[in-house]
């Protein structure tokens, strides 16, 4: 059987990702095994259309795709987003169509599951059979456990291309209605009392409708900040060498416009709207290297308490993961998700209504100072990354740890003095049977007592 590993780290042979594979290599030596670093090379690719040739040559000659990639910041890498908006733009992801398809994942299992459906879905779309799926923590390949649970995934994987087994699709082909939006009578500009509004896109979209609804906003906001990512200079995606975890000093340090934005004009503003079209099932590769290079904060919230909109062309409704991952990068960030309005309703009056409304909301919010408690997405992903940089990688993520000791982040429970005495005295109390029955019958009501005195004291 012949393999084409798709790798879409920007590290090439020094991926972390790429040494699991690698590993299943050796396992299973009857198979071919090719490699094309994406990640690395991506600027090559789109440049040169030999390079595509050649890419495409190799999948034709192939019975199974490997996608092999780290997770960066919710989702793949900027670099392989590119490769695969590419796919659906030239000639080669013709190559892809009828193939078996696999992903292959390492991180530390933060929205390596959003990481996932994407691929999956974008390779669906692509007319590819999926083949499975595989996420793996940085160090899996230290534990024999973990090393036999990824043989075991590879002969699953192999055995279902090998035998040409029919595999399920699980996510729907996206239907859009595509419609000219022309926005209507602007509305009045609105007062934001000396607050600072931040619009950003990551092209203008002349003619096209996210580029009307960005315009819609600028009209409420005519003293708002513009800032569009294609007119400023970014040297590259990130590059994940981590050497940012020390002091939030980036590789890219001086070297292009990013940084100064990020700094000057996104950390400075308090109210923020993001303007984008959908691209294979989510935002662009433009805005993907905006939230990847943004990493140079590591996994400090930068944008905490303030208001974040959302404005978005194209079939939001229909992508519960991409939904999920604005969602859960606001909430990670600490930020207030007023809301996102999306080009669905195919008609401008209510379109312009929508955006209006948003616009209002955000400026309502920022006066209330309403954040509203993050849910498991924004919870949970904190959590993960407590625990990861308290323990093994404090040493590398430096600033992170001194940030978390700084603003509570370490509330680990086993800190919790009081709630450990009072576990210590229940245990010991509820030895006798007796008492146990007794308070069995009591947990409903002595669990909202508290909580209803607040309550009752109100007038």
């Amino acid at each position: 059987m012949q393999i084409t590993v798709i790798s879409g780290s920007p590290k090439g042979e020094l991926s972390v990702t790429l040494q699991s594979v690698r590993y299943m290599e050796k396992k299973f030596p009857e198979h071919v095994w090719h490699y094309v670093h994406v990640g690395q090379t991506i600027r090559s690719i789109e440049e040169k259309t030999e390079k595509q040739g050649e890419i495409a040559e190799l999948v034709r000659a192939s019975d199974l795709v490997l996608f092999a990639q780290p997770v960066y910041t919710f989702t793949i890498p900027s670099q392989l987003k590119r490769f695969m908006e590419l796919l659906f733009k030239v000639d080669l992801g013709r190559a892809f169509s009828g193939k078996y398809a696999a992903v292959l994942t390492t991180s530390i299992n933060f929205f390596d599951h959003a990481a996932h459906a994407y691929m999956r879905a974008t390779l669906e779309d692509l007319g590819m059979r999926f083949a499975g799926a595989f996420s793996a923590d940085s160090y899996d390949l230290l534990q024999e456990k973990e090393r036999l649970r990824l043989e075991a995934f590879a002969g699953d994987m192999l055995e279902t291309v090998g035998r040409r087994r029919p595999v399920t699709r699980a996510f729907a082909p996206l239907v859009h209605k595509a419609w000219n939006y022309k926005s209507g009578e602007a509305s009045p500009a609105l007062d934001v009392q000396g607050k600072k509004v931040l619009i950003i896109q990551d092209r203008r979209y002349p003619a096209e409708n996210a580029g009307a609804m960005a315009d819609r906003m600028v009209a409420r906001f005519p003293g708002a900040d513009r800032l569009v990512l294609e007119e400023i200079s970014m040297a590259g995606g990130c590059l994940g060498c981590v050497q940012c975890g020390f002091d939030h000093q980036c590789v890219y340090a001086g070297k292009d416009d990013f940084i100064a934005a990020y700094e000057e004009r996104i950390k400075t503003a308090d109210i923020l709207f993001f303007v984008m079209k959908v691209e294979d099932r989510m935002f662009s590769a433009l805005w993907k290297t905006f939230f990847d290079r943004g990493f140079y904060n590591t996994h400090t919230p930068t944008l905490r308490g303030k208001q974040l909109g959302f404005l978005v062309s194209g079939p939001l409704g229909q992508m519960g993961p991409f939904r999920e991952v604005l969602t859960a990068f606001t909430e990670w960030q600490g930020a207030g998700l007023v809301d996102m309005v999306t080009d669905e309703c195919c008609e401008a009056p209510l379109l312009d209504a929508l955006l209006d409304t948003l616009a209002e909301r955000a400026v309502e919010a920022w006066e209330r100072g309403f954040v509203s408690p993050a849910t498991f997405l924004g919870k949970g992903g904190m959590k993960v990354f407590r625990d990861d940089v308290f323990g093994r990688h404090r040493f590398v993520f430096q600033a992170d740890h001194t940030w978390f000791e700084a603003n509570g982040i370490y509330d680990f429970p086993q800190d919790d003095k009081r709630a450990m005495e009072t576990n210590a005295f229940m245990f010991d109390v509820m030895k006798d049977p007796g008492t146990k029955e007794a308070i069995r019958k009591m947990l409903k009501s002595e669990m909202v007592k508290p909580i209803r005195k607040v309550v009752d004291r109100l007038p």
